[in-house]
């Protein structure tokens, strides 16, 4: 994952060059003109419209994901067979743990990991073991808040080897964003900042 941030950070030199080889393609008489206006573009302006300055609160949004529990969630006292059937059936690798009653407070999270170290590795039944059994506690948890950039998340799930990250706003449960949303939330912002640097070099900006 420390590899995918650094090729991400490296992308934005590689679309520069991408705008330079389509400036040595018009027309020579013009072309001085558009080196120099392409030049004269700060890093800082690029920073202010590109990936770095995204959020995890753009990323809720992209997926149509708000606030009032839209993410997917069991609780406490459900069994660890009901919470892997509902990972599987919604394609996700984690569920938000709430306390029965309580889906606004975050009582921990349950991932596939969890499932496979500590009841397939351990020969315990999924059916007769509580969720609460064996989630990663609230204590436990590494967060976000909606705030908090992009990269940053993907600093911290890198450093601490996870691969979802729930969203918290006041102490109250938001969202849950994994890799994959980090991923292809960068992804698309590369393609956007290719499309301003584009328009920047014909006059858009």
């Amino acid at each position: 994952m420390q590899g995918a941030i650094q090729a991400i950070r490296s992308h934005g030199n590689i679309f520069k060059s991408a705008i330079v080889q389509r400036i040595r393609l018009v027309d020579p008489i013009t072309r001085p003109a558009l080196f120099s206006r392409f030049e004269s573009l700060s890093s800082a302006r690029l920073e202010e419209h590109g990936f770095e300055s995204t959020t995890i609160l753009d990323i809720l949004k992209a997926k149509g994901k708000s606030a009032d529990g839209s993410w997917l969630w069991c609780t406490t006292d459900e069994t660890v067979y009901d919470a892997v059937k509902s990972m599987t059936q919604h394609n996700v690798g984690a569920l938000v743990v709430v306390k029965p009653g309580e889906q606004k407070s975050i009582a921990g999270i349950i991932t596939e990991r969890d499932y496979l170290r500590k009841i397939i590795v351990q020969g315990r039944s999924s059916k007769s073991t509580k969720v609460g059994d064996i989630m990663t506690e609230e204590n436990k948890l590494i967060t976000v808040t909606p705030d908090t950039k992009v990269l940053r998340a993907m600093q911290l799930m890198t450093d601490n080897r996870i691969r979802h990250i729930p969203v918290i706003n006041d102490k109250e449960m938001m969202g849950m964003v994994s890799i994959g949303d980090v991923v292809r939330a960068v992804v698309s912002e590369h393609r956007e900042e290719l499309d301003r640097l584009n328009a920047y070099i014909q006059g858009g900006y």
